[in-house]
């Protein structure tokens, strides 16, 4: 397996926190979306596969439109989107994706974080290059999926990874990665093979190997890490910190 599956077990992909946190920042990507594409999902695919994702998350549909509402409204604030990038405790990389109707809220929120846990906030540019920007998508598998075929034949439409995933119930997904440019292609194909999407997105994937701190450290980052997350600004982040079991104790 390649590095996409090897980030995915290493994280597990826990929730984002409570669900109200979920459908804040489900909700902002459905705004973000329909201001860049339009309201109508039927037009506008990006929107249609984040409205998919926030189904999958069990977001009331008054929600849904509620976001779509907001894009088409003149009084509403635009949300910025925004990457913040630096270094926690023992030379950790950041790499924060922020959605803001005020900038200067945030970035005062999220420099105030690594200063708290002795970490510095970077310049553009300054740990980017650490991560792939990939689209990621993941598909109903009824068992009647084969991935090595499935795999092949995406890889012209910009897909490198393929994978079979399934939950703590026992529901099976097939985990699609690509180029980050080649979304729409993907997307297209799923749709047209009448494959039913459960979520579609973006991420960012480490290319340099993780690491393992002393514990003192590694708890300071897991602070830092919690503290970035709970921020209603933010939307995602990622680092290079080593967090499996196996360097604990």
């Amino acid at each position: 397996m390649g590095r996409a599956f090897e980030f995915r077990k290493e994280r597990k992909f826990k929730r984002w926190g409570n669900m109200a946190r979920v459908f804040t920042r489900l909700g902002k990507e459905i705004t973000i979306a329909a201001k860049n594409g339009g309201p109508d999902p039927d037009y506008n695919p990006t929107l249609r596969t984040i409205i998919q994702t926030a189904k999958s998350e069990n977001m009331p549909k008054e929600n849904i439109d509620r976001a779509i509402k907001r894009a088409v409204e003149k009084d509403q604030s635009d949300y910025q989107e925004i990457v913040y990038e630096g270094y926690g405790p023992g030379g950790i990389a950041y790499l924060i994706e922020t959605a803001t109707d005020n900038h200067t809220r945030t970035v005062a929120n999220i420099r105030s974080y690594f200063n708290k846990f002795n970490g510095t906030l970077g310049t553009s540019g300054s740990v980017e290059f650490m991560f792939d920007h990939k689209c990621v998508f993941k598909i109903k598998n009824n068992n009647d999926i084969n991935l090595e075929e499935l795999e092949l034949e995406l890889i012209d439409y910009g897909a490198d990874e393929v994978f079979g995933e399934e939950d703590e119930d026992g529901n099976k997904t097939v985990v699609i990665y690509g180029a980050y440019k080649s979304f729409g292609e993907i997307q297209k194909y799923i749709e047209d093979k009448g494959y039913t999407i459960v979520s579609g997105g973006f991420e960012r994937i480490p290319t340099v190997d993780l690491k393992r701190l002393p514990e003192d450290q590694r708890i300071e980052n897991e602070k830092l890490i919690e503290r970035i997350e709970n921020d209603d600004d933010v939307q995602n982040v990622y680092h290079t910190l080593d967090l499996s079991d196996s360097q604990q104790g």
